[in-house]
């Protein structure tokens, strides 16, 4: 590549600027960092004589309690301040739906505290979530993981992109990593998550996804 394609036109000034630095996350050692050697494909498969519902409601109950923990510990850093509104890297806001069903901006910590609080509920609602034997999983429980599934999608693009630096300073990468990589890896043996949904950790999916841990 010549020199002048490693730079980007910065036609305010008419001067040449170079590009955006690379995320954290998918520098080195970052990107390779796991907790887990290997593939994640071979334990998010459906086990054998194993109903698919109390899999799949069995993994985002577990997928949810880790996310939240995480987010507990690393809360402190997403303030106001820092955080005025939830996104996950250039162009790629987003807004709540409020009670009207009128998209308005959030700042993140209160973004994902509707959300985890949100998820909760929806977890414990008996009439989506059904724990009693013989009592079957409702027609639009697929519909309803995928919402979820994208909201904790969401979680964790903004953690990336705006923490991963407190992630890094508990020394908690590898975990974090390997906790992504298991999420994506059951999100797509199942179809949860729509290609357009994770374009903001596109690059770190491909990462994962050429390492073989995905």
């Amino acid at each position: 590549m010549s020199f002048f394609n490693n730079f980007r036109y910065a036609s305010s000034n008419n001067q040449y600027a170079p590009p955006a630095p690379k995320p954290l996350f998918l520098s080195q050692p970052f990107v390779r960092t796991a907790l887990v050697k290997g593939s994640f494909k071979t334990i998010v498969v459906l086990p054998k004589y194993v109903d698919m519902g109390e899999w799949l409601a069995l993994n985002t109950f577990e997928f949810f309690t880790y996310l939240n923990l995480i987010y507990g510990i690393i809360s402190e850093f997403c303030t106001l301040q820092s955080c005025p509104a939830m996104n996950a890297g250039p162009g790629f806001d987003y807004t709540w739906l409020d009670g009207s069903k009128k998209q308005i901006r959030l700042p993140a910590s209160r973004y994902i505290d509707l959300v985890l609080t949100w998820t909760n509920n929806k977890l414990n609602d008996q009439s989506i979530f059904p724990t009693k034997a013989g009592v079957p999983f409702p027609p639009s429980f697929p519909v309803t993981l995928q919402n979820i599934f994208k909201q904790m999608f969401r979680i964790f693009a903004h953690i990336y992109y705006n923490h991963f630096d407190a992630i890094v300073h508990l020394n908690l990468e590898a975990h974090w990593n390997s906790f992504f990589a298991h999420f994506i890896s059951f999100s797509k043996e199942f179809e949860l998550l729509d290609r357009r949904d994770t374009e903001p950790l596109r690059d770190l999916i491909d990462s994962f996804e050429a390492q073989g841990k995905v």
